[in-house]
């Protein structure tokens, strides 16, 4: 077995499945197996996934169902001890590979026997860059500089902005030291060597921990320019105050157990600084809730989707369109006679906020590449027909068939 691929699932069921068919279309015959560990969900999400995906069609497919939510870490260590795959990828449901994602990765993997792990160039649902494609290690400093602001301040200082490395050009391989948990390629003899995720960390953290010692033990850490898209943790409320808790306690972890040799008063103020960016970042979050507040009953705009694709899935389109009160306009297009998609559009394009992109009609890393050379003002949806629903990075539109 080439390739295990490893999905922690937890009350997303319509992502997850999205994201399991973009990697079987990517692995092509790459011979590769793929386990999604459940945290208890409970949207249904194992009878839905067993029901999309049969084990006499998916034998390859195999579903791990935990009857509580053990954390991030501890489900990805379940997978990886049943793993036969040279290499695992550990991938965030919330994800969507192109057709040349897992031959990209593997062919630079094979080529470097000296990586720990490998991670990509993620895009943002509007085409953008997402800047945690790269990362350095959260040091005392750099950890200041981000906590501070000096990174945003000099973002492409080798000496302010290193947490994201924006010195680096995000259009070649570069060698990196932290690898994002949304897509993280490593060999399973590196797993072997410095174990798998320390089930210390609940949710956040586990991915710098683990790159960190993938480096201590000798090997490198690469990002490699292929891209996917990221929807950016829709899977968590992070404007909740569990995810600030968790998320900085994760920071905490992480410092004591990988500098805990500094001088004590560099320790109390790093932990300091933790604890005041959480309680400004618990402050935002409930200064944005008294906004939305204050603003019930306002009248919101409508937000426009144009679907670009094959006719014979209008109906399909129309439907969802009717069934959630959405406004779609629907094009007859395809990478032939519009190679490039909505850009094509121009001043035609102005009202719309969502483009749907039909999977038949555009192929993934077609749509990817037309939004990487966007304006960024319009959020892209992968129209899968197997799927039959339309995906934005907050809502999930489902057809049911009547």
């Amino acid at each position: 077995m080439k390739l295990s691929v490893i999905f922690v699932n937890y009350n997303v069921k319509y992502y997850i499945e999205q994201a399991i068919r973009s990697v079987l279309l990517s692995a092509g015959e790459i011979p590769t197996e793929i386990f999604v560990v459940d945290n208890n969900s409970s949207d249904g999400s194992v009878k839905y996934l067993e029901e999309k995906f049969p084990q006499s069609q998916y034998p390859d497919l195999h579903i791990i169902a935990n009857l509580r939510n053990v954390g991030f870490g501890r489900a990805n260590n379940q997978a990886v001890k049943r793993a036969r795959g040279e290499y695992i990828l550990f991938l965030n449901p919330d994800t969507i590979l192109t057709e040349k994602t897992l031959h990209d990765c593997l062919d630079f993997a094979d080529k470097h026997p000296d990586m720990g792990a490998l991670g990509v160039k993620m895009l943002k649902t509007n085409g953008e860059f997402a800047f945690e494609s790269r990362r350095g290690l959260p040091t005392p400093w750099t950890a200041f500089c981000k906590m501070t602001g000096l990174a945003s301040a000099f973002p492409k200082s080798r000496c302010f902005g290193k947490y994201y490395m924006r010195y680096l050009d995000e259009n070649k391989p570069e060698e990196i030291e932290i690898i994002s948990g949304a897509f993280f390629l490593t060999p399973k003899t590196a797993l072997d060597t410095c174990g798998t995720f320390d089930e210390t960390f609940f949710m956040y953290g586990e991915d710098i921990d683990l790159s960190y010692r993938l480096k201590l033990s000798g090997r490198k850490n690469y990002y490699y320019p292929t891209p996917i898209l990221h929807y950016k943790g829709e899977s968590t409320h992070k404007s909740s105050y569990r995810y600030v808790h968790v998320f900085y306690e994760a920071m905490l972890i992480f410092f004591q157990k990988h500098y805990k040799h500094y001088h004590f008063s560099l320790s109390v103020l790093i932990k300091t600084a933790i604890y005041v960016q959480a309680l400004l970042t618990l402050i935002k979050n409930q200064l944005t809730g008294l906004a939305k507040f204050f603003t019930l009953g306002k009248k919101e705009n409508i937000e426009r989707f144009l679907f670009l694709g094959r006719p014979e899935h209008f109906s399909v389109i129309r439907d969802i369109a009717e069934r959630y009160g959405l406004d779609i306009d629907c094009m007859e297009a395809d990478a032939e006679t519009r190679p490039d998609g909505h850009l094509s559009l121009q001043q035609e394009i102005t009202n719309y906020r969502y483009i749907i992109y039909d999977r038949e009609a555009y192929r993934i890393d077609q749509a990817f590449d037309i939004f990487q050379r966007s304006s960024h003002r319009h959020d892209i949806c992968i129209f899968t027909p197997e799927c039959q629903n339309i995906i934005t990075g907050r809502d999930v539109f489902t057809y049911i068939a009547s």
